[in-house]
């Protein structure tokens, strides 16, 4: 299923997007899309179900705003140099272990929403990613295989990332990673069902039409099953928690000098396969 929240920020509803591209009214059958779902087999079911009786209500999309598909996200946890082509373009060694830091859930936006460059900002990147979402609790897992046993399903996340906070003003990668509107997420929350291998997805993401990214899931250092499962030996993940895998070659931070940091005024459109597409203008805070 495609699952996703349409509406105005703040007030969206859930929705389903069907096999023949229509949207969906899920409103009378679930309350939102959101980890108490996710975590709910029999709720599940009883969305399929309507879906496959062809009892939803449609919508009319036009002019309608896709808001994150995800409801109430309890944490965002992010993978930091997780491809093997980002390391070697940022001359960083391979991480022996994944490197972990955090994205406050109020970070996220739409997929289509504004993002705004902080102000005093010089190197705003983009990064598209692929965001992971849990749907059943999970506690020191043993196997990468348990690990994708407790995905719900996938979505396109775009980690926003202001390089001089994030690198250059001492502390923690987080200064550069929870600005205003860093993480935009969807349009679809993907179940996991419609996506037989997390390791073999195409992401791109274009500048003002140009091409800046064009990798694949496969060049993971740490694939999906792996991420989840270290994880769960540090925290407990819920449904409804969210795991950005990391990004693939072709940051700013990577290009040469002048590095093509984002400004007011640009547009970044990014896909993955499969998962759907974003696009975002650029405003100054």
């Amino acid at each position: 299923m495609k699952l996703l929240r349409v509406g105005t920020a703040g007030a969206e509803r859930p929705a389903l997007l069907d096999a023949e591209g229509t949207l969906r009214d899920l409103s009378g059958v679930v309350a939102d899309v959101d980890g108490a779902l996710l975590g709910d087999e029999a709720a599940l079911g009883r969305v399929r179900a309507a879906a496959d009786a062809g009892e939803l209500p449609a919508l009319d999309a036009t002019g309608l705003r896709i808001g994150p598909p995800l409801g109430r996200i309890g944490k965002i946890v992010c993978i930091g140099l997780n491809y093997h082509d980002h390391a070697r373009e940022t001359g960083a060694e391979p991480p022996a272990e994944p490197v972990l830091f955090m994205k406050a859930p109020d970070t996220v936006v739409g997929p289509h929403d504004t993002v705004l460059v902080p102000r005093g900002s010089r190197k705003t990147d983009w990064e598209v990613e692929l965001a992971v979402v849990i749907g059943r609790t999970a506690r020191y897992l043993e196997s990468a295989e348990e690990g994708l046993a407790h995905v719900a399903g996938y979505a396109v996340a775009h980690d926003v990332s202001e390089r001089e906070f994030q690198i250059e003003r001492g502390g923690t990668w987080d200064k550069g990673k929870n600005c205003e509107t860093f993480n935009p997420l969807g349009p679809w929350l993907v179940t996991a069902d419609e996506v037989p291998d997390p390791q073999d997805l195409s992401l791109k993401l274009w500048v003002n039409g140009e091409l800046k990214q064009d990798g694949t899931t496969a060049e993971q250092i740490f694939p999906v099953g792996e991420v989840v499962r270290y994880l769960s030996h540090f925290m407990t993940l819920y449904p409804g928690d969210v795991i950005n895998t990391g990004t693939p070659a072709g940051v700013a931070l990577g290009a040469p000098e002048p590095k093509p940091y984002l400004r007011a005024g640009d547009v970044v459109e990014l896909e993955i396969e499969g998962l759907g597409r974003q696009r975002q203008e650029f405003k100054n805070a």
